[in-house]
């Protein structure tokens, strides 16, 4: 049996998208598999420099049809990899035009697409995902509320939306991803370091508050790799 497809979505700039790939990249990393990164926002691929040196990735541009085929291509190639996309702001349009070219595939591949949505507090996270659903019916979605924008309860359009019930009745989670100290996630981008490199290299106060931001990561991924 192939391995999994992570696709980190969000489909708008500023959710926080590319931190989650890198912590989805770093945990998987840490349970022993072998990653293909695949970078979409090839426009700004800050994921694609913090990893390119430890680790297989590829750039694919997923706003045309040829990115599309060069993905599942991919995913074909590799079977012994874990695969994890990192979604471009952009790619909405992309995804509603050639997203049936993975959904179709994934029986072929013989790989299950499990879809993490980063979400902010605005309506059009929520709009953009239902787009989403519509558009690669056979994702299992698993909504991340990003602890940057607050605590839980803050988060009170989603909280309370049908949206979220259909999800749920999917089988997919509703969790909240822990936020990380600004200056230390603002090394880790202007550093274009991966996260185990930055354990080893930043000063000890910022190392300290990654290893615990780590962990509370490792938490929210238990529940969702392990499913």
């Amino acid at each position: 049996m192939a391995k999994r497809i992570y696709l980190i979505g969000g489909s708008k700039g500023g959710v926080g998208k590319s931190m989650v790939t890198m912590a989805t990249v770093d945990y998987l990393q840490q349970q022993g598999e072998t990653v293909l990164l695949i970078e979409s926002d090839t426009g700004n691929p800050d994921v694609w420099k913090a990893y390119k040196e430890t680790t297989e990735t590829e750039l694919v541009n997923l706003d045309d049809a040829d990115g599309w085929i060069q993905l599942v291509n991919l995913c074909d190639s590799h079977p012994e990899s874990v695969v994890v996309v990192n979604s471009a702001a952009r790619n909405n349009q992309g995804v509603s035009a050639y997203g049936e070219t993975l959904n179709g595939t994934l029986a072929e591949l013989k790989r299950t697409l499990i879809t993490l949505w980063v979400i902010n507090r605005q309506r059009d996270s929520l709009e953009l995902l239902k787009e989403y659903m519509d558009a690669i019916p056979n994702a299992i979605i698993h909504v991340f509320r990003n602890g940057y924008f607050g605590e839980e309860k803050k988060f009170e359009l989603y909280n309370g939306s049908k949206l979220r019930t259909a999800i749920e009745e999917r089988g997919g989670k509703s969790v909240t991803f822990p936020d990380l100290a600004d200056r230390v996630s603002d090394d880790l981008y202007s550093k274009r370091i991966s996260i185990a490199a930055a354990l080893q290299e930043f000063p000890i106060g910022n190392r300290a508050e990654l290893s615990r931001w780590r962990t509370e990561v490792r938490k929210v991924l238990d529940v969702i790799v392990d499913e």
